[in-house]
């Protein structure tokens, strides 16, 4: 028996290079070994989105297409709407009585992302709504209620993770040895950086390549990414390590002598930022070529992108009611 792996992604935006090689290349290799549900999780995406509900709707297939298109085979994984899973929002209710407010706040990766509203809004936090505070007791809700055993995680998630364990130990102490407690599987590839120098690429900060970029697009931000501030004329030897050109040509260049020559001729000084930009595109379209080629057979088939999901979220639906049968069983509520 295959063990079962649950991950997911929020429809607030169309996938880029970070979320690439940070996740999705990884669970292409995954999906022949495993029994993959991948949640397109549009109620968690709400928490931030309550006020743009298109959006999120929008989204929901745009992302399913990215998805699709790096190679992610509908055979092998089922691709389901959380918000059409309605035993995820009864666990989440049931698991919110085993979480205490102040241990949710102390959550490390909620202490970040609540800084960060703070800095953003003000208000002392005053922003932060419920379901914000509680999308860990529905994550956790999330991945026990497919019987998760297996979470792909980066190190920022470990602490999502921890307290989805803590809910389970929690609930099987009280109410039997019902639910599986999942384990992490970490990726071993570092979050991909922005084009400007920043540790994360992200849609807020502007500094992404979308895997839907055209080339215009991908000429433009390519030609104003950050290369080495010592490196003033075109002559003058740079540092490839601290060039977030050089950092991209490693990312989507596979021709090892070709990334040689980059890295010494920059080292060397015989190399212009110019040049290099006009290599560093070349390659890059080259790159999403066969991803954008896979995605527009699904932009002109939006039909089979409406069936993928409707059969995967039926699939899932079946899973989270065996699950859900069990659990209210062990808590007595199965009148």
């Amino acid at each position: 028996m295959k063990k079962t792996i649950l991950t997911g992604l929020r429809p607030t935006g169309n996938l880029h290079l970070g979320h690439y090689f940070g996740a999705g290349k990884n669970w292409v290799k995954l999906q022949d070994d495993y029994n993959f549900y991948l949640e397109i999780a549009d109620v968690q995406a709400l928490t931030d989105n309550f006020n743009n509900p298109e959006k999120v709707r929008v989204n929901v297939f745009e992302i399913t297409k990215d998805l699709l298109a790096i190679g992610l085979d509908p055979k092998k994984v089922h691709f389901f709407i959380q918000s059409k899973i309605p035993e995820v929002a009864e666990l989440t209710v049931f698991y919110s009585n085993l979480v205490t407010v102040s241990r949710l706040e102390r959550n490390p990766t909620v202490k970040n992302e609540i800084a960060q509203k703070k800095e953003l809004f003000g208000n002392n936090g005053e922003s932060i709504t419920y379901g914000f505070l509680g999308y860990p007791v529905s994550q956790a809700a999330d991945i026990t209620a497919f019987d998760g055993e297996l979470v792909p995680v980066g190190d920022d998630q470990l602490p999502l993770l921890e307290q989805c364990r803590e809910i389970v130990r929690k609930f099987n102490s009280i109410y039997g040895e019902v639910l599986k407690e999942p384990e992490q599987y970490l990726s071993n590839v570092s979050r991909v950086r922005g084009l400007d120098g920043n540790e994360k690429m992200g849609k807020s900060l502007g500094n992404a390549i979308y895997l839907i970029d055209d080339e215009e697009t991908i000429k433009n931000k390519v030609m104003n990414a950050v290369t080495d501030p010592n490196k003033i004329k075109k002559d003058d030897p740079a540092d490839p390590e601290v060039c977030m050109v050089y950092y991209y040509h490693k990312l989507v260049n596979n021709n090892q002598e070709n990334l040689n020559t980059v890295c010494n001729e920059c080292k060397a000084g015989a190399r212009g930022c110019v040049q290099c930009k006009k290599e560093l595109i070349e390659k890059m379209n080259e790159f999403l070529k066969p991803i954008q080629e896979k995605r527009k057979y699904y932009d002109e088939n939006p039909e089979e992108v409406v069936k993928i999901l409707e059969d995967g979220t039926n699939t899932a639906r079946e899973k989270a009611k065996e699950q859900m049968a069990k659990v209210r069983k062990a808590m007595k509520i199965d009148y």
